[in-house]
């Protein structure tokens, strides 16, 4: 077992030692699951609120396992095999665990999806894969079942909560399963699950993950950075369909042998039930996005009982350091952000033990190499502004997926020299810290500076009228492009030019004036992705 970093020598150290062991056969539902069910059968795997977030039901890992090895067989009655992809769109209930892990038990590719998408979302996703099989509840099946008519090759068609004609029911068949399957004995590097990005500037795209990159590698998210052990409760807020439901709700956390919460909430999310879930089911360690933090930063946090807490993170974007110190001043915990894609699990983080710069992403986990490179593939010196990229010759760390599958011209776009490039921009300071800068797309150029929208965000976070933040680059005559903010106000504010002027002379103030809004825009959201990013794409087209 891997114990936490208490120095930063120790991390120096474990960096230049550190190997992650992946045998030549792997598959996480056998060897995890199925093997920990065996070792530790009363252990807490799983506490599942119900939508009232009230109430929950516990699982221990034997009755998980039960639950998997039952829909595998239902899946393999239906006639999924391995390699068959299938699509998952299922909101946060135990039987996403049971048809995620029941297809990896079968050597099947699940491609789990949110609830959120539309018909044409589903058709796109479904087509793309050749997906021969779906899975859905009552509530996802509006959707996937107008987009079925246009998907000939999805024939086999799985329904949760309930029965429709042409469906069956996997509820009824999973209960009434009476054999069961062994587990197909997958290699470490075949095809385990696959990803659709959620994309800013296209379409999104498959990212292809294998047995070990996934179910081996996100050790050192669940380790380095959640910093977890096994007698933790570990809630990351996430929906299923995104990739951070996969680096917080189960492969790492199993592996270490730490329980998981789901809560099973529709929409948004009631923040003061949220946090009170934290007390109630004993969280010690705690994820939610930037957004949520800023959100809770707006709230009388001592109210809630946040004493089982000890370790809190964050992923997504960079927080702005005043949401860390009021999370701080509530709670005890310091909130170390990280840092990963879709595409990999984490590789950047603040660690546990070594002190947090607040706003930088942290140093990078063991395991990987990350630079900030140069358009010609080399290191750029620190303190200057590049690509952040991971090395993948001569060896292709675990944990950094295997392809964008089916896309040669991506792969090709997204490798330079020994480098993948994960399309974002950084710097790395003198001490080995990285800070995040923006999308490669979002650098916003004007009068020949390059401004990264972060930076003036948290500056219009720091004004008590700020409640969520955008900043796009818009076209203008003479600089070429001037910095356009969107603005979500705090309660109780009210848009005007008074406030408009307040803000931007708070961010001349705040950092260089060159960078400040020459145009704000109140709004009352701001555009986002599936995964909760803001979407500025959108903001630009405007």
């Amino acid at each position: 077992m891997i114990e936490p970093m208490p120095t930063r020598a120790d991390y120096e150290e474990l960096r230049r030692t550190f190997r992650l062991d992946v045998p030549a056969r792997f598959n996480y539902a056998r060897d995890v699951l199925y093997d920990r069910a065996q070792t530790h059968p009363d252990s807490l795997a799983l506490v599942a609120v119900h939508p009232d977030g009230r109430t929950a039901e516990r699982f221990d890992f034997a009755a998980i396992a039960s639950r998997v090895a039952a829909t595998a067989a239902v899946l393999a009655d239906a006639g999924v095999a391995a390699g068959d992809r299938v699509f998952l769109m299922l909101p946060r209930i135990v039987q996403w665990y049971d048809v995620l892990l029941g297809c990896l038990h079968l050597g099947a590719i699940p491609m789990p999806a949110t609830m959120q998408l539309s018909a044409r979302d589903v058709a796109y996703r479904v087509n793309l894969a050749d997906a021969t099989a779906v899975v859905t509840d009552a509530t996802g099946v509006a959707a996937v079942g107008a987009a079925l008519p246009d998907c000939p090759g999805a024939s086999r068609r799985l329904l949760v909560g309930g029965s429709s004609p042409g469906w069956i029911d996997l509820d009824a068949a999973v209960a009434g399963a009476t054999t069961t399957l062994p587990a197909r004995d997958t290699a470490a590097d075949d095809p385990m699950l696959i990803y659709f990005t959620s994309g800013t500037e296209s379409l999104p795209k498959m990212v292809l993950h294998t047995h070990a990159s996934y179910g081996i590698g996100h050790d050192v998210t669940a380790r380095f950075w959640q910093d977890l052990r096994a007698d933790d409760v570990h809630w990351t807020v996430s929906d299923t369909g995104w990739g951070k439901a996969a680096w917080g709700k189960l492969f790492g956390q199993w592996r270490v042998g730490a329980a998981v919460v789901m809560w099973n909430v529709v929409g948004k999310p009631d923040l003061d039930r949220m946090l009170r879930i934290i007390g109630e089911q004993e969280v010690s360690t705690f994820c939610v996005p930037p957004t949520l933090y800023r959100a809770f930063a707006q709230m009388n946090l001592r109210a809630y009982d946040f004493s089982s807490l000890r370790h809190c993170t964050s992923a997504g974007e960079p927080l702005n350091p005043e949401v860390i110190k009021v999370w701080e001043e509530a709670t005890g915990t310091v909130i170390h952000d990280g840092y990963g894609q879709t595409e990999t699990v984490a590789v950047v983080a603040n660690l546990p033990g070594i002190p947090v710069r607040a706003g930088s992403m942290g140093l990078a986990l063991p395991g990987f190499d990350v630079a900030v490179i140069d358009e010609t593939g080399a290191e750029v010196p620190d303190g200057r502004e590049g690509d952040i990229a991971v090395r993948t010759e001569p060896h292709r760390p675990v944990g950094l997926f295997k392809e964008y599958w089916r896309d040669p011209q991506r792969n090709a776009e997204a490798q330079r020299g020994d480098w993948y490039v994960t399309g974002d921009r950084g710097i790395r300071d003198a001490d080995g810290y990285f800070w995040f800068v923006g999308r490669a797309d979002d650098v916003i150029l004007s009068a020949a500076y390059r401004i990264g929208p972060f930076e003036v965000e948290s500056a219009l976070l720091e004004q008590p009228a700020g409640a969520e933040a955008a900043v796009v680059g818009v076209p203008d005559v003479i600089r070429g492009q001037i910095v356009k903010a969107f603005v979500v106000l705090a309660a109780g504010c009210e848009p005007g030019e008074d406030l408009a002027g307040e803000l931007q002379e708070h961010v001349k103030a705040t950092t260089a004036p060159y960078k400040y809004p020459r145009r704000i825009e109140f709004t009352a959201e701001l555009p986002k992705t599936v995964s909760g990013k803001i979407r500025r794409v959108e903001l630009r087209n405007r």
